[in-house]
């Protein structure tokens, strides 16, 4: 049986509250913001956008990988390197490699779920809360980093193709994330698998917050700076996790691990 001590020292991944979801949400709508300053505002383009990202993304999930404890700061570094990354890999998709959103956005799907079914062979189970070697965290940084360039996918294929614009959009992504939590608040339908929808719908609902904010007034955004919103972004993230600290969530052999946990 694990010590309680080796259960905090394995536990890398935060707690799933209420500031978890709000910071996530933040940190989506940074990687489109963030990933448009870089890839558009600095006139670097897609493919030059995701060489950058992507190296980031790789030091951080290194370094989160070799970290022996639970850092909140290295753990939102990651996400947010994973929705930057997310935002130039999808538009280089969508845009650059000319398959439009519908085909992008089925591409990222099926990597998705290649990644989710290679972590369930062999892991046994896709749940944070079992996360206790280097190879599920391997599995779990792959899925995050592909759910948040389908959501990127997503977002744009709502927005644009839809024609409800960026502000309708995040009206639908929010109602959707809404459902799923009414799904886990009174339905006996598994966690784990709510979790990773919820998960998937907050890159969506960050991508169309984002062009929201920074799109020009003719294609319904409201034409803010990229670099204002980005930094808001930040200090907001920054603001959040010193007013409600996040600490390391229970996984598998911890005491008050619960079977319906995500």
């Amino acid at each position: 049986m694990n010590s309680p001590i080796r259960d905090e020292v394995m536990s890398k991944v935060p707690e799933v509250t209420l500031a978890f979801w709000i910071v996530k949400i933040l940190a989506t709508t940074l990687g489109e913001t963030g990933g448009d300053a870089v890839t558009m505002s600095m006139g670097l383009g897609y493919a030059v956008g995701t060489g950058i990202f992507f190296a980031i993304f790789l030091l951080a999930v290194a370094a989160q990988i070799r970290a022996r404890v639970f850092h909140p700061a290295l753990y939102w570094l990651t996400i947010v390197a994973t929705t930057t990354v997310g935002t130039t890999m999808a538009d280089f998709a969508d845009r650059s490699l000319g398959i439009g959103y519908a085909g992008g956005s089925l591409l990222l799907l099926a990597l998705l779920a290649m990644s989710l079914a290679a972590w369930r062979w062999f892991e046994g189970s896709v749940s944070v809360a079992t996360i206790t070697t280097a190879r599920a965290e391997g599995f779990y940084w792959i899925t995050i980093l592909f759910s948040q360039t389908l959501g990127t996918a997503l977002g744009d294929w709502m927005a644009d193709t839809n024609h409800l614009g960026f502000g309708g959009g995040a009206l639908v992504f929010g109602a959707a994330l809404a459902g799923v939590y009414a799904l886990y608040r009174f339905t006996s339908l598994s966690h784990v698998a709510l979790f990773w929808a919820a998960f998937i719908l907050t890159r969506p609902l960050g991508a169309t917050v984002g062009d929201l904010l920074d799109k020009p007034h003719d294609l319904g955004g409201l034409a803010l700076s990229r670099y204002f919103a980005s930094a808001a972004l930040i200090v907001a993230m920054l603001i959040l996790l010193v007013l409600f600290p996040q600490r390391a969530g229970s996984h598998a052999g911890s005491p008050d691990k619960s079977p319906r946990s995500p």
